[in-house]
Parts: C-alpha cells; structure tokens; sequence
C-alpha cells in the first residue's frame, strides 16, 4: 500500500486549502483512511476519518463545520477539503490507512501512512 498526499501550500487566514490523497496497491473498499496532522513540538492529531465502502466520516472538534473528507472511488483518492482556514491549522498533514473497516481516531491504529505534506496559515 501507497499513499501520496499533497496539495499543502501558504495561505492566508480565512483562505481554503484540497488535500489529496492517491492511495495505491490494494483494493480500498474495506478500508477506512485518516487525516492527521503534527506541528513542529507536539504530538500527531486526529483531523479526521472516512470508511471507504461507504463514505461516513467523523471530525475532530478542532475541525468540524471547517473541513471536509471525501473520497472517489474511480480515482482512489481521499481529499480533505479545508475551510475558514487559522493559524492554528499550520501543521504537516498526513493521510493514513488501516484495513479494519472501524473508525479511530488512534494513529497507532493505523499500518499505512503517507509522507506528509505542509500547511501554513498566515494571520
């Protein structure tokens, strides 16, 4: 399994940033996929998290009414839309997989991760 993510950039508060994530490899169907991020000096955070059969997803506070997760099964990718964007929301976003078909917001509970890429919002 390989995941690709990008679409990171600068933006300024208030602004919108897509995230992608290209997942190759498997069948993803039975999977659930994740975004997660880290800013320099603190732990991995759950964003948020979709089952890819059919599409439900569950947001951290922090997020929710801001961003969106979404998949497209032709192309097997997993976007996470992000809105009304704040400084707060700098980080390094990484997309991950796991092949158990339950929802978590654990990052240890997922086996494959993505390389990362970065968002800075500036004030």
């Amino acid at each position: 399994v390989q995941l690709q993510a990008s679409g990171g950039g600068l933006v300024q508060a208030w602004g919108s940033l897509r995230l992608s994530c290209a997942a190759s490899g498997r069948t993803f169907s039975s999977y659930v996929m994740a975004w997660f991020r880290q800013a320099p000096g603190t732990e991995r955070e759950f964003v948020a998290t979709i089952r890819w059969s059919e599409g439900t997803t569950y947001y951290a506070d922090s997020v929710k009414g801001r961003f969106t997760t979404s998949r497209d099964n032709a192309k097997n990718t997993v976007y996470l839309q992000m809105n009304s964007l704040k400084p707060e929301d700098t980080a390094v976003y990484y997309c991950a997989a796991r092949e158990i078909a339950v929802l978590t917001t654990i990052p240890q509970r997922y086996k494959y991760w993505g390389q990362g890429t970065q968002v800075t919002v500036s004030s």
